[in-house]
């Protein structure tokens, strides 16, 4: 586990959680996105539906609405039915002054599933959406295929008591009539000092965000239902205590923490209330996932919540240098560059269904395949030729490094990468955890957009 410290400070992040989107458009959902107005639970919450497939619904947390997941939720609508409804009293649901335990926004959560017709969904929460996340797995955890839990604790689980002795976390009894009117017009600078200190980089909170969610909490009623959030968390500390007591989780968990914040401490506190919890920590990132690392985070999630689909058991194979020869070849495929001239093979599995795969490719002499990610993890192997392979999103000769046959590299999920071939072809075996795919950093690049 971190040391107190680092965990403590991190969760006063989750106090004030925005969108640290670089441009405005990071706001903005695909157009096929519809909004409603749901009545349930005694309030009104503003949902956003879009795309088809297996239900997943997003929780945010304070200082930011349902807008932050738009990057998240143009990635999974591909293959999913998203949801993202603002929380109770927040963003552009109706004023709400009461119900904020995170056992009630639960049946907030509920009521929009059931007035969507959605028996079951994948859950994915942030911040004080984490907490809203739990308490709905506990309370229906028949309807929650998979949890993601992003970067913030649980009240009542784990170490919560000793988080709550920081003086740090000042910010979780600032309420009530008075500190609304301190606030009051100055939004913006009460946001300023969480989206600043909690993030690995302030500079990835863009003026546009930080106006963004600074004018929507600005909003009559906004700043109250936020610090109403933390009001409650005293009581949500007993909630949780009663449902852990009851019995763990048993649905998969996907914890993931930033390695400038929670970091590995989210898996850590999981733990403690549920069976099946893997394990994610994103690089050069702090508080706010989504916004400071949007392509490793939204690989992350993406992978864990379609892996949800058993795959068929790996087939006994033994294949003969022969054998892999008389193979049929095709022109691209699912993870590959899609360049003319270079053969892809599939040894086994399948690239474009849940499961492992491997496949070869067989790449001429002096190609170049520009910057590109994929979706999944992958590892590959060079079987024969020289290999000039390198990370970045611009594809330069001096960053690569030079692997004949028997060298061995990563191609991390969502992390760029290019390769080279020199005035020999080569042969490499790449290995990942389908569904795959193949997206250049630059769609100039892209052979399929030629």
């Amino acid at each position: 586990m971190r040391s107190r410290a680092v965990f403590i400070a991190v969760f006063a992040a989750a106090a004030i959680s925005t969108s640290a989107a670089a441009q405005t458009s990071e706001f903005i959902y695909p157009t096929t996105f519809r909004a409603e107005e749901v009545a349930t639970n005694g309030t009104t919450i503003h949902v956003r539906i879009g795309g088809s497939g297996p239900a997943v619904i997003l929780l945010h947390g304070y200082g930011e609405t349902g807008d932050m997941w738009a990057p998240l939720a143009a990635e999974l609508m591909k293959d999913h039915t998203v949801i993202a409804p603002d929380l109770r009293g927040m963003g552009l649901s109706a004023v709400a002054t009461e119900g904020f335990t995170k056992k009630n926004e639960a049946e907030d959560v509920a009521g929009v599933l059931d007035k969507l017709h959605v028996e079951q969904a994948d859950v994915v929460g942030h911040d004080i959406g984490n907490m809203v996340a739990f308490a709905f797995a506990e309370s229906h955890p028949d309807r929650t295929t998979r949890l993601v839990m992003m970067d913030a604790p649980v009240p009542g689980v784990g170490p919560w008591d000793e988080i709550l002795k920081t003086p740090i976390l000042w910010h979780f009894h600032f309420g009530g009539p008075d500190m609304e009117r301190l606030v009051a017009g100055r939004e913006r600078i009460y946001l300023d000092r969480f989206w600043n200190d909690f993030s690995a980089d302030p500079a990835h909170f863009s003026e546009e965000a930080r106006n963004h969610y600074a004018e929507l909490y600005a909003k009559p009623g906004r700043m109250h239902a936020g610090f109403s959030q933390f009001a409650a968390f005293d009581q949500d500390a007993i909630d949780n205590r009663a449902f852990v007591a009851k019995g763990r989780l048993q649905m998969p968990v996907l914890a993931i923490g930033g390695d400038h914040s929670f970091g590995d401490t989210m898996a850590f506190i999981m733990r403690f209330a549920a069976d099946d919890v893997h394990q994610v920590v994103i690089a050069n990132s702090g508080h706010w996932l989504i916004e400071e690392q949007p392509a490793p985070t939204i690989a992350a999630i993406r992978t864990f919540l379609q892996n949800k689909v058993a795959s068929e058991a790996l087939p006994e194979t033994r294949l003969t240098v022969a054998q892999v020869d008389a193979l049929a070849k095709k022109q691209g495929g699912a993870g590959t560059s899609g360049l003319n001239g270079v053969q892809t093979t599939v040894l086994s599995g399948d690239p474009n269904a849940p499961g492992p795969y491997t496949i070869e490719i067989r790449v001429p002499a002096h190609t170049r395949i520009a910057a590109h990610t994929h979706r999944d993890n992958r590892t590959a192997l060079v079987v024969s030729g020289e290999w000039h392979f390198g990370y970045g999103e611009k594809a330069a000769e001096e960053k690569t490094a030079t692997l004949g046959p028997g060298g061995f590299y990563t191609e991390p999920a969502g992390i760029a990468h290019f390769a080279f071939t020199g005035d020999a072809p080569s042969v490499v075996y790449i290995s990942g955890q389908g569904p795959t795919d193949t997206q250049y950093v630059s769609a100039a690049d892209d052979p399929a957009k030629k």
